[in-house]
């Protein structure tokens, strides 16, 4: 039984090819039972997301597995293999596990530690639950993945440090105001940047938006999407000391927040902090602002240079995440290596008990009613005993074989050395873990 990988993402395919590839949501969990019941592969689950395509599946054979897979993506897409084959990479064993626990991590991601990569797995497995298309291996196997991802959440700092814009903004309005919750941020413009910034510090606390635009419309359509105010474009400068936060994108040749608009603003707010974020270009805040005390202006120059920092700063800490990586993988494939030996020591022991269990009823019947039951609970006891002990360095030594890559060929010796039946597959009861 081995991990394998089949898919594509933003690193070996253009979008056209993505999206030909994609699965749709509510199809998952029959998409991800279909694929189960090819030949060559035990379980399976589907990733979808706008930048990858993959399946995570448990196979009986490598390369017959991997094929499969291909074929199947091909065929359900209507897609030829030879024009998909160029975009496509796959993993098997230890390259899988290392690969699907890079992706829950977010080190595979086009913006790397950002978080949504891991919900969206977790959402992928779920639907794979649904369709009963999982079992004891790619359960144990995505756990660990999650598990894996929560390491390198809580033990680095890939996801603390913003490289967006929109992030960088956030960080800084942490630094300045401590808590956002409260807070108050007026939106000049409503283009897709001031929107972006806007949403991700309503995420993170700010409690009021106030929205205004030269086009009056765009602002009420933005304002409600977060339930705040519009204010017409000619009025906005009275309104900024209601501001906390200042976002301003709007595409004008001139300044568009004046010096001393900010200063009576801040006059009226008693000097409480001001934090200005300019991303137009040409600038719309008049850089002269930073004079101002209390006021904190900061352009698209400095929170390009905060991102920069910052992603000097996740890359130190992703040499950290891949090092949590590969301890994590070695655990993992102990695990899965234990999956081929554990039934072989578990029907040695169970034939090894059947023969000592029949010999031990022949020698009690001999004794007839001439035993105690103590006498006969101490017979018991010792033929255990010896079975134990017989087998004692057998089994040692099975478990240490497991990381030999000739392992088959041990097994195969020892079963026919000591007369086992063959292997079955894993009982579906065990394999619902």
């Amino acid at each position: 039984m081995e991990i394998a990988v089949v898919g594509l993402s933003h690193k070996t395919a253009p979008v056209e090819i993505r999206e030909k590839v994609a699965f749709a949501p509510d199809q998952l969990h029959e998409v991800a039972k279909t694929v189960r019941g090819l030949d060559w592969i035990r379980e399976a689950v589907i990733l979808s997301t706008c930048n990858r395509v993959e399946v995570y599946a448990a196979v009986r054979s490598r390369e017959e597995g991997i094929e499969a897979l291909i074929k199947f993506v091909s065929e359900h897409h209507s897609i030829p293999i030879d024009k998909l084959r160029p975009h496509i990479y796959f993993y098997a064993g230890a390259d899988a596990v290392k690969h699907v626990f890079r992706v829950a991590s977010s080190l595979d991601s086009m913006v790397v530690g950002e978080p949504q990569i891991l919900g969206q797995v977790k959402d992928a497995f779920e639907k794979a639950q649904q369709g009963s298309a999982t079992g004891l291996v790619l359960n144990r196997f995505m756990h660990k993945a999650f598990s894996t991802a929560k390491r390198v959440r809580t033990e680095t700092r890939i996801a603390q440090a913003a490289v967006s814009i929109s992030f960088a903004a956030v960080e800084l309005a942490r630094k300045i105001f401590g808590e956002l919750s409260g807070k108050t941020v007026m939106v000049v413009g409503a283009g897709e940047m001031c929107e972006l910034a806007a949403t991700h510090l309503v995420e993170n606390g700010v409690s009021r938006v106030i929205v205004t635009n030269r086009t009056f419309a765009r602002a009420e359509k933005l304002a409600e999407q977060f339930g705040g105010t519009a204010v017409p474009f000619d009025l906005f400068p009275k309104h900024l000391n209601e501001a906390d936060i200042v976002i301003s994108s709007t595409g004008a040749p001139h300044l568009v927040v004046e010096a001393k608009d900010v200063r009576e603003a801040m006059k009226q707010r008693k000097q409480r902090p001001m934090f200005l974020i300019d991303i137009a270009v040409p600038r719309d805040i008049d850089p002269a602002i930073n004079q101002l005390d209390n006021v904190y202006l900061y352009d698209v120059d400095d929170l390009q240079g905060i991102i920069e920092d910052n992603k000097r700063e996740r890359a130190k800490e992703a040499d950290k995440a891949e090092a949590i990586v590969r301890e994590e993988v070695e655990t993992f494939l102990k695990w899965i290596k234990m999956l081929d030996v554990t039934p072989t020591i578990r029907q040695l022991r169970d034939q090894f008990d059947a023969i000592r269990r029949a010999e031990l009823e022949k020698t009690l019947k001999n004794f007839g009613d001439e035993l105690t039951p103590k006498q006969k609970k101490s017979l018991e006891a010792m033929t255990s005993a010896i079975v134990n002990k017989i087998l004692h360095e057998p089994t040692l030594l099975l478990k240490q074989l497991a990381d030999d890559p000739e392992i088959d060929l041990s097994l195969d010796s020892v079963r026919k050395v000591f007369g086992l039946p063959e292997l079955e597959e894993i009982d579906e009861e065990n394999s619902r873990e």
